[in-house]
This record gives C-alpha cells, structure tokens and sequence, in this order.
C-alpha cells in the first residue's frame, strides 16, 4: 500500500511572527487530512521543501502532494518549485504532485466570502 502525505508550502519570511498561522494550520489539518502534513518554505525560513520531502521519504511515505497555500500561481509556483521537484525526484524514491494554489480551489471563493462578508456586518 502507497504511503501518502501533504506538505503545506509557504513562502517563507524572515519575522519570525509570520509563521504562527502557518504553523497552526499545520496542527489544525493535521487530525481532519487523515495523513501527515507538514509545513514547509521557499525561502527565508526552514525547513526548506526538499529536507521535508527526505523526511517523509524516510518514513516510508512516497506520495507527497504539495499544496501552497497562496493566492495564485507566482513565478515561483509555475518555474522554481516544478524545477525542484524533478530534483527531488531524482534524489529520493518518492512522487512529489503541486497542486493548485488554494485561491484557484472554487471552496476558496466561498469561504472567502463568507469572511468578507462577516468583517462587512462587524464594522
């Protein structure tokens, strides 16, 4: 049976305040996924992507999907992070998949309305 994981793949920041929320989205996905996720980052803040995926690599896990939780597609999702995944691919017995942005997931909308809508009634 095919070991699955997530890797949640944030940007990266050099305050180190910025990670709190990614961290506990982390935590908070975690019991409903019903697999392990993992944070990892592009840049500025560690673990970086490839010591994640070795990581679950080593824990016998060989389906990772990789979900960024941003808005859209940047340079970044569409050139640098493909590129890393072939290496990655190359170097650990794993299938690494990107997956859409959360921006471009149609529950996206939804859920981003609802919190417009409820800051719109709070002012």
């Amino acid at each position: 049976m095919t070991q699955s994981a997530m890797i949640l793949l944030a940007h990266g920041s050099s305050d180190a305040r910025w990670r709190a929320p990614f961290e506990t989205l982390e935590q908070n996905l975690q019991p409903s996924v019903g697999k392990p996720v993992v944070l990892a980052f592009m840049e500025l803040s560690e673990p970086s992507l490839e010591p994640r995926v070795a990581e679950l690599a080593a824990r016998g896990i060989s389906r990772i999907a990789i979900l960024p939780p941003f808005f859209a597609a940047s340079r970044h999702l569409r050139e640098d992070v493909p590129g890393q995944l072939e290496e990655i691919a190359r170097e650990h017995p794993v299938s690494p998949h990107l997956l859409d942005p959360v921006g471009q997931h149609p529950a996206f909308v939804d859920a981003l309305a609802s919190i417009v809508e409820s800051q719109a009634q709070a002012q």
